[in-house]
Order: C-alpha cells, then sequence, then structure tokens
C-alpha cells in the first residue's frame, strides 16, 4: 500500500488530509516541519509527499531544492501544497522540481485524484543511466549533463525537458504530450511555457542544441 508523508504545519489540514488519503487505502504520516521530514526520510521513503510552502523555518520551496539535490530522494514525486496561487509561485515551484502544485482551498476528490494521477505517472519509471545524442551526454542517476565534455547547468524542469527528448529521440513530442509529462496534466500555465524552456535549453546546451528540432504546428523532436 503506498506510503504518503504529509508535510503541514496547520493541524487542521493534514487532519482532513489524513482522512481522506487513508480512505482512499494509503498509509500516511504526518510533519509539521522539514526538520522532522528529513528524520523520518533516514529511516523510510515514501511513495509520495504532500508538502506545504508555508512551513515554519525553512519554508517548502527550500524543503524542494534540498529534496532534489540528494540522489537517496530525488524521485519522489512532490506535490506542493500552498495558499498562494500566481503563476510566478507555481513556475518557481516546478522549475525547482514539484511534480504538481495544488492551491488552498481544494476539494478532497480533487486531491486523491491528484496523488492517484501521479502516482501512475510515475509508477515503474526504469531509466537508462546514461543517455546520448551526439556531443550531448546526461547521466540520470547523477543528474549530470555535459555537452563536448563540459557541464552545463540546467533547471530541474530543463532537465526533465531534455531527458525526455533524448528518450524518445526521432519521435515528435507535441507541446501537450510535454506539459503532461514534464509539468503534469493539470498544470494550467500556457503551452508557451514550453517553448520559453526549449529556446533556454537550447542556448545552455550550446553546439548541441541544434539537435532539438522544432516541428511547426505540433511541437518538438530530438534528432538522432
Amino acid at each position: 500500500m503506498p506510503l504518503i508523508y504529509i508535510v503541514e504545519d496547520d493541524e487542521n489540514i493534514r487532519e482532513i488530509q489524513r482522512y481522506a488519503l487513508k480512505n482512499s487505502g494509503f498509509d500516511v504520516e504526518e510533519f509539521s516541519c522539514g526538520r522532522e521530514l528529513y528524520k523520518a526520510l533516514e529511516e523510510n521513503i515514501p511513495s509520495l509527499i504532500l508538502l506545504d510552502i508555508m512551513l515554519p523555518g525553512e519554508d517548502g520551496l527550500e524543503i524542494l531544492s534540498k529534496l532534489r539535490k540528494n540522489n537517496a530522494v530525488s524521485r519522489i514525486p512532490i506535490i506542493m501544497v500552498t495558499a498562494k496561487s500566481s503563476e510566478l509561485d507555481k513556475v518557481k515551484g516546478l522549475d525547482l522540481g514539484a511534480d504538481d502544485y495544488m492551491t488552498k482551498p481544494f476539494g478532497i476528490m480533487e486531491l486523491i485524484s491528484r496523488v492517484k494521477a501521479l502516482l501512475r505517472r510515475t509508477a515503474g519509471m526504469a531509466e537508462t543511466p546514461v543517455l546520448t545524442n551526439g556531443v550531448i551526454e546526461v547521466d540520470t542517476e547523477k543528474r549530470i549533463v555535459t555537452v563536448n565534455g563540459a557541464v552545463c547547468e540546467l533547471t530541474f524542469k530543463e532537465f526533465e525537458l531534455l531527458k525526455m527528448l533524448l528518450i524518445n529521440q526521432g519521435i515528435v513530442l507535441s507541446r501537450n504530450k510535454i506539459m503532461d509529462q514534464v509539468w503534469g496534466f493539470d498544470y494550467e500555465g500556457e503551452s508557451r511555457t514550453v517553448d520559453m524552456h526549449i529556446k533556454t535549453l537550447r542556448q545552455k546546451l550550446g553546439d548541441g542544441g541544434s539537435a532539438i528540432r522544432t516541428v511547426r504546428n505540433v511541437g518538438y523532436v530530438m534528432g538522432r
């Protein structure tokens, strides 16, 4: 049975989340701050984390950033839960590595639906340790990208975008498919988010950037 970690300092909200998740067949553990979460992660790795942004001490974005930089826990699916609702806040969280984003207040059915959808999306995602295309090499375990042997620094979402293109080399990927896989099916931002990330990714990849080809009116493809 999937184990869900809830990181939320509001006891009433934690109680609602716990009740809904347990009634849907999930095991649940609760924490009020990052310090408690870190300690629990030393003992057990959950199937998914519900992470609030406004927390005492470290906020959720700081916690998210630390988790994504730690190879032992970097692949845990994370849903950010917050009262902040601006597109800038969402983009910041997603670029730091959040898999999904929920804004308070939200319905219980929505919570369960998103948790189940994210677990389905991330289940059994076996990865090839090293992906290559010409001068580009990506170590998916160490999350290191090199171009002509030089390290290329990417944001979390840029890395996920590049990885998706490399895994599907020669296959044209629509903007909607990319949004679904990299940002999550219910991300409410515009498709130009993909175009902006592709543009930045090409620039950062330098000599390797030309391998990402635009397919007019459809999306993008990583050439062979």
